[in-house]
This record gives C-alpha cells, sequence and structure tokens, in this order.
C-alpha cells in the first residue's frame, strides 16, 4: 500500500426536496381540503476516523464526495425520502483544512470520532403545513434548500509517542528495525526511506509507538531533498529521538543542521523534549568513540548516549530515555503473565 499523507476533495451535501401542492380529492368527501407531504431532507457528508488505517491513498482515487438529494413530498401527506449520507473513512491524525490550507475544519485524533463536514439542506413544506383558519386551501408550498458544496484537504499527521530524527542514513530504519516488528527499507544510499514508518517498541514491561520520517539535509525547509513535509508527522510525539551518525567526520555540524531545520520549521518542534544518541558506534574504536562522544556532547551542550542499531549495544538506555519522557497515559502497559501453576 503507498503511503500518501495529503489529499484534495470535493464534496457536496444533498438538497431538501421540494414540498408538494395537492389536495384530497375522494368521492363523496367534499372540502377534503390540502395533503400535500413535505420534501425530505439532504444527505449530509460526514468524517469518520477509523482503525486500521495509515495513508490517504483512497484519496487519491476517488476526489468527489456527492450525497443524495431529498425526494419530494407527495399527496396523501407522504413525506420525501431522505437522501443518503456519505461518511469519509480517515486515518486517526487526519487533520481536515479549509481550502486555503489553513483554517483547520477538525482535528481527527480517536477512532469514532465524527465530524459534520457538509449539512443536507431540509426538505420544503408541502401545502398541508400551511392550512389556517383563515387559508383553508392554501396553494403555496416551498421548495427544499440546496445543499452546501466545499473543497477541502486532507492532511495525515501519524499518531506516535517518539519520533526518529537525523540525517540521511543515521541509522533510523535500522533502529527501528532492530526494537520493532517493522521492516522499513535500509540500504546504504542516502534517502532510503521515502515515507514514514511506525513501529511498536517494547521496554520495561510498557509499549510505546514509535515514527521513523525520512531523512533531513540542510535546506529541508526551503524544499532540498525531501523536505521538511514529514516533520508534521513528530508534530503529535512527546519526545524526539535524535540519532547522530557516529562514523562522521562533521559530528557537530551535523547534529546542528537538524536543529537548525526544526528551528526554521516552526511549530514547537524544536522545543520538544529530545534524547540524542550516538549511533553506529560498533565501527569505532575506544579512542574513536570516546573523541566522538567529547565532540556531540559539546555541540548538544549535556551528556548523550551511544549505542548501534546493528549490534544492539547501548539501544535498551536509549529505549528508557525515551520512555522516561513519555507520559504515563500514553504508555500501554504488557500484562503480568501469572506464573505457571500446576494443574492435575
Amino acid at each position: 500500500m503507498k503511503f500518501l499523507d495529503l489529499a484534495k476533495v470535493y464534496i457536496r451535501s444533498g438538497g431538501g426536496g421540494s414540498g408538494c401542492i395537492s389536495f384530497r380529492r375522494e368521492k363523496y368527501i367534499e372540502y377534503g381540503g390540502p395533503d400535500g407531504g413535505d420534501g425530505g431532507k439532504g444527505g449530509s457528508v460526514w468524517a469518520e476516523a477509523v482503525d486500521g488505517l495509515n495513508t490517504l491513498i483512497d484519496f487519491r482515487y476517488q476526489q468527489h464526495f456527492f450525497a443524495k438529494s431529498g425526494q419530494p413530498g407527495m399527496g396523501r401527506q407522504r413525506t420525501g425520502k431522505d437522501g443518503d449520507e456519505i461518511v469519509l473513512r480517515v486515518p486517526v491524525g487526519t487533520e481536515i483544512l479549509d481550502e486555503d490550507q489553513e483554517t483547520v475544519i477538525a482535528d481527527m485524533t480517536e477512532v469514532g470520532q465524527r465530524v459534520q463536514l457538509a449539512r443536507g439542506g431540509n426538505g420544503g413544506f408541502g401545502n398541508l403545513h400551511f392550512k389556517s383558519s383563515t387559508n383553508q386551501a392554501p396553494r403555496r408550498a416551498n421548495p427544499g434548500q440546496p445543499g452546501v458544496e466545499r473543497t477541502l484537504w486532507l492532511r495525515l499527521k501519524l499518531i506516535a509517542d517518539a519520533g526518529l530524527l537525523g540525517l540521511p542514513n543515521a541509522g533510523k530504519s535500522t533502529f527501528l528495525a532492530a526494537t520493532s516488528n517493522a521492516r522499513p527499507k535500509i540500504a546504504d544510499y542516502p534517502f532510503t526511506t521515502l515515507a514514514p514508518n511506525l513501529g511498536v517498541v517494547g521496554v520495561d514491561g510498557a509499549e510505546f509507538v514509535i515514527a521513523d520520517i525520512p531523512g533531513l539535509i540542510e535546506g529541508a525547509h526551503e524544499g532540498r531533498g525531501l523536505g521538511d513535509r514529514f516533520l508534521g508527522h513528530v508534530e503529535r510525539c512527546s519526545v524526539l529521538l535524535h540519532l547522530v551518525d557516529g562514523t562522521s567526520e562533521t559530528i557537530a555540524e551535523d547534529y546542528a543542521t537538524i536543529i537548525g531545520e526544526l528551528e526554521a520549521y516552526g511549530g514547537h518542534l524544536a522545543d520538544k523534549p529530545r534524547v540524542t544518541a550516538l549511533n553506529k558506534v560498533d565501527a569505532l574504536d575506544d579512542e574513536e568513540r570516546d573523541e566522538a562522544k567529547v565532540t556531540l556532547e559539546q555541540a548538544v551542550g549535556r551528556s548523550v548516549l551511544m549505542m548501534s542499531g546493528v549490534s544492539g549495544e547501548g539501544v535498551t538506555d536509549v529505549l528508557r530515555a525515551v520512555r522516561a519522557e513519555i507520559a504515563e497515559d500514553r504508555l500501554r502497559l504488557k500484562p503480568v503473565e501469572e506464573e505457571d501453576q500446576w494443574r492435575p
């Protein structure tokens, strides 16, 4: 399944049915009076957050969603049938924006959340509705209200507890594959990851979700490389895990590049709690490790962790540091397994 996090849709709610002008005409019944029914209500357009989706790819193949209009009223006091509504099923974490791509109409953050995007038009009154003591044979009826037509944007921001940051080939996908059941593409060339990946990580009896996004390069906020459009997927994270390639000859510059892109992106990403780890230490000897760690700590201004996604060295310590920054209510605790008891 292809990943798509931005889609444009055109929606229109159904119009209401017109009211009916009718009079009761039966044999031997004099002055039957008006009996025109009201028109049916037009169908509305809704958005619903559902479980099991992590892409907007369905909206690439269908962009137009038009609800049915209500049927007009009929004689014998019959009300027209209401139009069928339409439900847009979107992944959890989808933002619904107006046509200007700035005004947020709704933020779908919970499974089952429903939002009305366009309300169906009301049906018109039939002439029965206008009967009174002074007007016992009204010959008027109302037309139904027209539907609402809108152009909307759907923007997906994945729901994750922690986000991975780093330059291309910093080892983010390797780390995700080593700590979860996710299987992102791993290769020895830049921009191996072209779309965000999610993985469930467990440590010390607790589980949380980590999001791996494509690597950033200097000038990503200006559109270089893959740009910074994927940074939106880590806006909802509680903590950011910044991986720095320990085999790089410009460790301090690599760290400063990512921080600069976070500050240029805005959205308080630069203010989020961060855990910085020096990756690929399995390829360094003791002297090179110490030198690389000192260089990175001077750039960060505090102590950093050392790890290797390939050998597993220091991975548990990094996961514990990330877990400590996540609120307890966002963690999913594993059930304690009962000790096997002897049974006859």
